[in-house]
């Protein structure tokens, strides 16, 4: 979990330049478009952006439905505590992510120079997730609006370093005031198939929950 990393990504695409690369497809995150350089995404972007020797698309992601499953948003004893409000947000898939990807390489002439930001058809709360997951588990999971504070401190003592975390708390800071990610049509467009639906993930997933 580094957030120092642009120099290191920036020796990195030196190396794929002399190597010959052409195209690089760049994992960013929604909205990165809006941050000030400084952000680590965006410093990234900026230095694609100013190689003449390399094309790049962005992939500009909402938050992972698999978030719900392996990460922060997994319920803990049928609870999720997470500070988001009531705020919602448009959650994707990683499978719709690395689809736009994988297409973005496979054409990169098509792509280069392009922006996409995946996301999911619908936009719920996490109240509304935590009722999807409950109607595919059979269990009831509830949502705890944390507070920030007090998120962010278990964040740290599991181990999550202090920097990380301020990107957690800008992230969740985001969905709570309301001004999380809205259903766009970017997967369709690029896949030739429609996203899929956070009801369909909870489905595939319903065995980690049991």
């Amino acid at each position: 979990m580094r957030t120092d990393y642009a120099p290191i990504v920036s020796e990195f695409l030196d190396k794929a330049e002399r190597a010959g690369v052409s195209h690089v497809t760049y994992l960013s995150a929604y909205g990165m478009e809006h941050a000030p350089a400084e952000v680590v995404i965006r410093a990234v972007e900026l230095d694609l952006e100013s190689r003449s020797g390399l094309t790049h698309s962005f992939i500009r992601p909402s938050w992972f439905m698999q978030n719900f499953s392996t990460s922060f948003l997994t319920p803990v004893n049928d609870v999720i505590a997470v500070p988001n409000g009531d705020g919602a947000e448009a959650f994707v898939s990683t499978d719709d992510i690395a689809s736009v990807a994988a297409a973005t390489l496979a054409d990169p002439a098509a792509h280069a120079g392009k922006s996409y930001a995946p996301t999911g058809p619908e936009a719920l709360t996490i109240g509304q997730a935590a009722e999807i997951i409950s109607a595919a588990t059979g269990r009831t999971i509830t949502y705890f609006p944390i507070e920030q504070d007090a998120w962010i401190d278990a964040m740290l003592g599991a181990g999550v370093p202090e920097d990380y975390a301020a990107i957690l708390r800008l992230l969740t800071t985001t969905v709570a005031s309301g001004n999380g990610s809205q259903p766009n049509g970017d997967i369709q467009a690029v896949t030739g198939r429609p996203a899929t639906t956070f009801a369909e993930f909870a489905a595939n997933a319903a065995s980690v929950w049991t």
